[in-house]
């Protein structure tokens, strides 16, 4: 099996710490001392032979540098942000001229926090194994744990495969409401669409051939395209996520049940979770910090300067070069919007 790892972003959600030209993915924010990218790297190359990275030329070199076992073949530069449809057309282009066309390709997103490995091995193993004796595009989707508003959800159709435990898709619901969301976990026919999904060159190309031909024309653009002008091709294609313009539109889907934990870290909330706290429910990294009468918060400095954090609960607090943030962390996913302002003013 060959891995393409999605390694795009634009650092919006964990700003300060995370920044357009230094996104989510180039961190150590885990308890990792690698960063996400160099984690799912690590995985990537248990369940593969060839490992390929599609990113943003705006941070293409701290990609690099984190890698340096890959070549610079094993590097896809996007010129600039056209969603995940257009990496990953880019990516299959550029795999169609190294690799056999009916080789599965695993696609994963590079800035996930997973700590089971074998778990990880395991339901990656049965796609792979489930996409060549079907042919068909094969998801691998986590049992919700709690009812996500954030998430688009799989919903489980008929068994493919009752030994492996493999389904047929029956549909996809968007972000729900919370109530829905309720209803979604206890029925236990759900699975969380976290992006991951298995499938040859041959197997892609024919979906997009039945389902979106837009996509295939750009796949054959893009092949064999020269580099100098590979740019303009590349900018020219719609900005479009692959689920919305491929993956929702393909009526024979399969989906493995995840055997392993998964965490998106899309928020500091997430990421207190992902990195423990003590008796008092804190974290705290970085030098110069001083927590008095503070519970359940993280607090992170990066600076010279001491950062005292005085009788608060349930918030974060981040001190770097790019800002400083201070939030509840219940509201943070507005801080999305507020480092778009931030940088949009810059």
């Amino acid at each position: 099996m060959i891995t393409v790892i999605i390694a795009g972003g634009s650092g919006t959600r964990l700003w300060p710490l995370s920044t357009p030209n230094y996104p989510k993915h180039l961190l150590k924010v885990n308890g990792s001392d690698r960063s996400l990218l160099q984690d799912t790297y690590d995985r990537a190359r248990k369940i593969s032979s060839q490992t390929y990275i599609v990113t943003d030329a705006s941070h293409a070199d701290h990609v690099k540098d984190q890698l340096p076992d890959l070549s610079d073949n094993n590097f896809i530069i996007e010129p600039a942000r056209r969603g995940t449809a257009s990496c990953i057309v880019a990516a299959l282009a550029h795999v169609s001229e190294e690799c056999a066309h009916d080789e599965p390709i695993a696609v994963l997103s590079a800035d996930h926090h997973i700590r089971d490995t074998e778990g990880f091995m395991h339901s990656f193993s049965l796609a792979e194994q489930s996409s060549k004796e079907s042919g068909r595009i094969v998801l691998v989707g986590v049992e919700p744990n709690y009812p996500a508003t954030g998430f688009g959800y799989i919903k489980k159709g008929s068994l493919y495969d009752e030994e492996s435990y493999v389904f047929n898709v029956h549909s996809f619901k968007e972000k729900p409401e919370y109530e829905l969301a309720q209803e979604y976990v206890k029925s236990g026919n759900y699975l969380w669409n976290c992006g991951y999904f298995v499938g040859s060159v041959d197997t892609f190309k024919n979906s997009m051939k039945q389902c979106a031909p837009d996509l295939l024309k750009n796949y054959n653009e893009l092949v064999g395209t020269a580099s100098d002008s590979y740019k303009d091709v590349y900018l020219g294609f719609e900005n479009n996520t692959i689920d919305y313009a491929l993956i929702e539109k393909v009526e024979e889907l399969l989906v493995v049940p995840a055997a392993f934990d998964w965490m998106d870290l899309g928020s500091y909330g997430d990421l207190h979770k992902a990195v423990g706290s003590d008796q008092r429910g804190n974290y705290q990294q970085g030098e110069n910090i001083e927590l008095e009468d503070v519970e359940n918060c993280y607090v992170h400095n990066d600076e010279a300067r001491p950062l005292a954090v005085i009788g608060l609960d349930n918030v974060v607090v981040v001190n770097t070069k790019d800002g400083m943030l201070v939030a509840r962390k219940d509201l943070a996913q507005k801080i999305g919007a507020v480092s778009k302002r931030i940088n949009k003013s810059k």
